[in-house]
């Protein structure tokens, strides 16, 4: 199997799970706020099939879920989160491609400034989206929602990612 058939359909699985995972949570919509199940195919995506395909599934998981579930709700959260997440593909991607190839190292190496920066996206987007319907930005909300609530969230996606990517490496899968 060629390279980009192998990613594009690990891309797929990759989509299906950000659409499967956080109906895992749904019932519990504070428990979804605060694990953050959409992520994790997104950065295992970067890791794996590279920052291409991972933008474009980041960016469009969080929009297709607002218009088949209505969650998350598409003005402003899924827009912002759509840009969030394609930052995260982008970042991770591009780090992990570049760092030398040790299993847990290089996952946090790419996957840390990931998460600040896409993190900073979504502020950004926020404010805009806010911005333009003469919307006040609430930086407590934000703070509140993005890092204090989302910390367990943080804490499963630098356990489960790092786990994930050196049992494949063990697997002797080619990553």
């Amino acid at each position: 199997m060629t390279k980009n058939i192998k990613s594009l359909t690990l891309s797929a699985l990759f989509l299906a799970l950000g659409f499967i995972l956080p109906m895992l949570t749904g019932q519990i919509p504070v428990l979804g706020k605060a694990l953050l199940p959409m992520h994790l195919p997104i950065f295992l995506c970067a890791l794996i099939c590279g920052w291409k395909y991972a933008t474009v599934i980041g960016f469009f998981l969080p929009l297709l879920r607002s218009l088949l579930f209505s969650v998350p709700v598409m003005y402003p959260t899924a827009i912002a989160v759509a840009f969030e997440m394609a930052a995260y593909g982008i970042i991770t991607g591009i780090l992990y491609a570049h760092l030398p190839k040790r299993p847990i190292l290089s996952v946090y190496l790419a996957m840390l400034p990931a998460m600040l920066v896409g993190r900073a996206v979504r502020l950004l987007a926020e404010v805009l989206l806010l911005g333009f319907k003469g919307n006040p930005f609430v930086w407590r909300a934000f703070f509140v929602s993005t890092i204090l609530n989302a910390s367990p969230g943080i804490l499963l996606q630098l356990l489960i990612v790092p786990a994930v990517m050196l049992v494949l490496k063990r697997a002797n899968h080619k990553i």
